[in-house]
């Protein structure tokens, strides 16, 4: 078996109840247990999303308890069901309402890519009018399909760097979509 050399740690970083760590992981670690999901549901997709709410799934131990009805108090949007064209621009409105950093999740088939709906009135995927971080597929789908979906933000929430958002690929990004 190979000798474990241990190093000693710097000077000054040491002592009970203290630990060294960088602003990033600090603050993705805050951001990720602490989301405020706003649900922006139209069908059968926000029962399921209701279900996850309940005792059995319970959202709240993932640190998203705490559901929001305002754009300006959210950080998580949870788009679910049928999106009408007509809709689009409310969406977008609520969107761009949302503070940064912000992350959106398509949940079902419909929000996702129109679903069944192939027809001149529903909008074949949000990711036409917002960027999407996470898609949950399913007609509709599974509470655990949507527990695995924000598991995913918080994966990405947890990883993001505190720059992010000044890069250039972010800022092409909101150029694409159009967003100041």
């Amino acid at each position: 078996m190979a000798d474990v050399k241990i190093d000693k740690a710097p000077a000054g970083l040491e002592g009970p109840g203290f630990f060294a760590t960088s602003l990033d992981q600090v603050v993705g670690l805050a951001r990720k247990n602490s989301l405020w999901p706003m649900p922006f549901a139209t069908s059968c997709c926000g029962i399921e999303f209701m279900a996850t709410m309940a005792s059995t799934y319970d959202l709240g131990r993932f640190g998203a308890e705490r559901l929001s009805y305002s754009p300006r108090q959210a950080d998580l949007l949870l788009v679910m069901g049928t999106i009408a064209k007509k809709m689009g621009p409310v969406l977008r409105k609520v969107y761009e309402q949302m503070a940064e950093p912000k992350w959106v999740v398509a949940v079902g088939a419909c929000a996702s890519s129109g679903g069944i709906f192939d027809t001149y009135s529903v909008l074949q995927g949000i990711d036409r009018i917002i960027p999407v971080d996470v898609y949950v597929p399913g007609c509709p789908p599974r509470p655990e399909q949507i527990l695995d979906g924000i598991m995913r933000v918080q994966d990405l929430v947890q990883k993001e760097s505190i720059r992010r958002r000044d890069s250039a690929e972010y800022k092409a990004l909101q150029e694409k979509y159009q967003i100041q």
